[in-house]
């Protein structure tokens, strides 16, 4: 114990020097005993091993020429050769003799070791065998150390046991501790919330009673200005009138005609209010009703939204200080914490909404032509028109407002022009709304100007398919392109090269700037990665993300640190690219092998499904928020047409609940997120 607590020794030459005098000692001693072999034989003596396979001898031969071998060894050397493999002398099968004073000193040199690495129960097992004589008290007396010494490891192994149980309920305590200190602060955050939450409510309550006393005050003092200009007029009407000044009789009868009318008018104003009463109550039920759908979304979404409730106000509270101190402002405004404002927001956006609905729909062409799929489809800056391409080999641009307010079957693109490959991604320059860029099947990059319908600029140097194109946000003539070459490209449009090139191991799917720099670009790959680069050094990028099992088909930039990926694993994944972090999976759509379109909004993301569906999700909750099928034109056939289309490209309209959607079919259709 004591050389424990001393920590490492430094090496010295005094243990080997009571290691060689123990050595000695052992040598000393087999030579007193008459061994001329080896005390240990951990490391066998060279003399008992066989030149040819260097192992102890087993079943040794003698050579004419002196030297031994194992039987088999030297056999089989000799059907080879016909000299000693140590000496070279020749030799042959009958110069072979066995050589039994060998054997028997390599038996007894075994029988030796055994012994030695025998256990005592091994060497009295072996005496009682050879026949030793032993008395029935000397049986008693080894038994009672027998039963002593079981008692003794039962002992030790009982307590061995009790450690381990111990070790674990002390783990299972504090992880359980742990917990519970979890558990506790959430439902502190609970309670805390509770208040606030009430508190907020109440003061609604009361700010709608107000409200509903000086509606009821205006109802009330309007209606009495009302009928005191009434019967204002009705007195100026029986003094001004000739015929009360002729007669009681006409006075009178006029006087109950008008007693009548006043009578009929209360009655008329008291079934207006009594009216006024079902519509109200009408209205509320509506509010109930559309209340307990909402209800019904929180209670299907529990768990996610638990989870997400949970760690927004675990964040909020983990906040450093000067950061409190910035949010103070927010918190004593409005009574809450800044995580339960979060998640209010969240909570919020995720009931908002149940369903999609369909508010216009087109054919993007000839339904019975196989060349309709719509690959990629894009507002421009304002959100009037809207572009569509893909493998029809035309870029179509429709007028929104023409298409969603005009009732027709076949809506003409205002712009159409005409390209010599099939189409794979459209992106539209942010400033200049007459420009946009296309890619194509041969690696073309293309930049239009949809006023004159001409092509800008023309880029080929890719060398395959180019599968994506995206303008910079913050610099209107930068934009970026991505190609089966395994090469990014940055173009300029005031320049006929590329002004920048990142060679890459895969095949390039997907290609997107970040929309808050124009220095920063996220690649999505076929080799299952998204690779985000700073174009200020190329040399390798600032992060990679990994996560998708399979090829990564588009990334799209929610916010300046928020980026979306989709992939044919059948997932969407969002990353956080400031903190180099996976936040979320999203799970619901089915994707293997089509490009299914992707697009995002602060709070949603859309994709599309290989089961012809558009799948809508929050970006705060895993699951699908809600999710709409496209159906065949042909009733007849929609249930064989089912597996056979897939939605193909989607597109949000800005910030709004509107998404454009387009399927393999050439079906283009305008949701709306609905309650």
């Amino acid at each position: 114990m004591e050389e424990l607590s001393a920590g490492p020794l430094v090496p010295a030459v005094k243990p080997e020097a009571s290691k060689a005098t123990v050595a000695a000692d052992t040598g000393a001693s087999a030579a007193a005993s008459g061994n001329s072999f080896p005390a240990s034989t951990s490391e066998p003596d060279k003399d008992f091993l066989c030149p040819i396979c260097m192992q102890i001898i087993k079943d040794a031969f003698l050579t004419a020429c002196g030297h031994s071998f194992c039987y088999m060894c030297i056999i089989t050397h000799l059907r080879n050769k016909s000299d000693c493999p140590c000496c070279g002398h020749y030799l042959t099968n009958s110069n072979l003799f066995p050589n039994f004073l060998l054997d028997k000193l390599l038996k007894k040199t075994s029988a030796r070791q055994i012994s030695k690495t025998a256990s005592p129960v091994e060497h009295f097992r072996q005496a009682l065998q050879k026949g030793c004589d032993v008395s029935i008290k000397e049986l008693d007396t080894l038994l009672s150390l027998l039963a002593e010494k079981k008692r003794k490891m039962e002992q030790e192994e009982a307590e061995r046991n009790m450690q381990i149980l111990l070790d674990f309920l002390h783990c299972l305590r504090k992880q359980k501790v742990d917990e519970l200190k979890e558990v506790q602060t959430d439902l502190q955050f609970i309670k805390e919330d509770i208040n606030s939450v009430e508190k907020h409510r109440m003061d609604l309550y009361r700010a709608r009673d107000r409200y509903s006393v000086k509606l009821r005050m205006l109802d009330d003092s309007g209606g009495r200005k009302s009928w005191h200009s009434s019967m204002d007029k009705n007195s100026s009407g029986l003094i001004s009138s000739p015929l009360n000044l002729r007669g009681g009789l006409s006075l009178g009868s006029h006087t109950k005609k008008n007693d009548g009318k006043s009578q009929i008018s209360s009655h008329g104003l008291g079934a207006q209010r009594r009216d006024a009463i079902p519509g109200s109550d009408s209205q509320h039920i509506n509010q109930s009703g559309l209340a307990l759908v909402r209800k019904k979304r929180v209670h299907t979404q529990f768990n996610d939204l638990q989870e997400c409730y949970l760690q927004k106000r675990r964040h909020a509270a983990d906040k450093p200080h000067n950061q409190q101190e910035r949010d103070v402002n927010l918190i004593c405004r409005e009574g809450y914490s800044a995580g339960l404002e979060d998640f209010q927001s969240v909570l919020t956006t995720f009931t908002r909404y149940s369903r999609l609905r369909v508010i216009a729909e087109l054919r993007h062409g000839d339904i019975f032509h196989s060349a309709n799929i719509v690959s990629s489809i894009e507002f421009d800056r304002d959100d009037d028109l809207f572009a569509t391409a893909g493998v029809s080999r035309r870029i179509k641009v429709f007028d929104f407002s023409a298409v969603v307010n005009e009732p027709t079957d076949a809506h003409c693109p205002v712009v159409e022009m005409s390209t010599r490959s099939k189409l794979s991604c459209l992106s539209w320059n942010k400033y200049a709304k007459n420009q946009i860029a296309s890619s194509d099947y041969e690696g073309i990059v293309t930049v239009w100007d949809v006023t004159t319908r001409k092509s800008l600029m023309e880029y080929e140097e890719h060398e395959k398919r180019a599968w994506s194109v995206d303008f910079s946000r913050t610099d209107p003539s930068m934009l970026v392109s991505g190609s089966d070459d395994c090469k990014v490209k940055v173009w300029c449009t005031n320049q006929e090269a590329s002004v920048l090139n990142i060679d890459m191991k895969a095949n390039i799917c997907c290609v997107k700037y970040n929309p808050g720099s124009g220095n920063y670009i996220a690649v999505g790959s076929a080799d299952h990665h998204i690779h985000y680069y700073d174009l200020r050094n190329i040399s390798c990028p600032v992060h990679v993300f990994s996560g998708h099992r399979k090829a990564v088909s588009y990334v799209k930039f929610l916010s300046n640190d928020e980026l979306a990926s989709a992939s044919t694993d059948s997932t969407l994944r969002l990353w956080d690219v400031k903190e180099n972090l996976a936040v979320r999976t999203f799970r619901g759509h089915a994707n293997e092998k089509n490009f299914v379109g992707l697009t995002v909004s602060s709070e949603y993301i859309a994709c599309g499904s290989e089961t012809n569906e558009v799948f809508v999700y929050h970006k705060e909750i895993s699951k699908p928020l809600t999710w709409h099928r496209f159906g065949s034109p042909d009733m007849d056939d929609a249930e064989d047409e089912a597996g056979s289309y897939f939605i193909s490209a989607v597109c949000w309209k800005s910030d709004r609940p509107t998404i454009l959607t387009a399927n393999s079919q050439g079906t283009i259709k305008v949701l709306v997120l609905a309650a």
